[in-house]
């Protein structure tokens, strides 16, 4: 891989490092839809941590319900595997996939990297989005200066998934800037507009 941040999986809500497994990802059966559900023939539903045989689990739940363009995230705290996360998430984008938070819903650390793949993205009042840095194990995110190809997939991905440069590094610096990787930042409504998470 290009950058050392895409050859390595973080435990983001625990700022705890591990390494990405790929042998989950070839053993899922076709029916395994992990942590995607359907509400009904439209709409998938989300809850739990992004794994490794995440980027699997999708392929498998939207081949199973193909006119699925809607993605209701819940309970998501988080990514197990960057890597794996990344993946998953331009898949999402690449299924022209529009993201929702009801006013229940709680998404985390690469959940939220996931959450701006949506195409529109939409939240109902009292829903939590939750920032922070990521570790390499020793150092932080903000142990590396602006500018460090550590720094260049999260910004290149969110310009991917159409934020302007400038944008994407202003939301990028924000996240890894607001808590350490033991912590977790819960953003204020008016934080969310002023990064342009959501798309209405």
């Amino acid at each position: 891989m290009k950058y050392l941040i895409q050859n390595i999986a973080f435990l983001f809500l625990l700022g705890s490092l591990t390494f990405s497994s790929c042998k989950d990802k070839n053993n899922v059966a076709s029916t395994d839809y992990g942590i995607f559900s359907s509400q009904d023939a439209n709409t998938a539903i989300m809850n739990g941590v992004i794994r490794s045989n995440t980027p699997t689990h999708w392929d498998n739940f939207i081949t199973a319900y193909p006119s699925t363009n809607n993605l209701i995230m819940k309970n998501c705290p988080g990514s197990e595997d960057d890597e794996a996360n990344l993946v998953a998430s331009r898949k999402i984008r690449n299924n022209n996939i529009n993201i929702h938070l009801p006013s229940d819903a709680e998404i985390a650390s690469g959940a939220v990297d996931m959450f701006l793949a949506g195409v529109q993205r939409t939240r109902d009042a009292g829903s939590k989005i939750g920032v922070h840095s990521w570790s390499d194990g020793n150092n932080d995110a903000t142990a590396f200066p602006v500018g460090h190809a550590y720094h260049l997939p999260y910004i290149e991905y969110y310009q991917e998934m159409g934020f302007s440069q400038a944008d994407a590094e202003a939301f990028y610096y924000f996240t890894i800037n607001a808590a350490t990787a033991s912590d977790i930042h819960w953003m204020t409504d008016e934080e969310i507009s002023q990064y342009k998470l959501l798309t209405q």
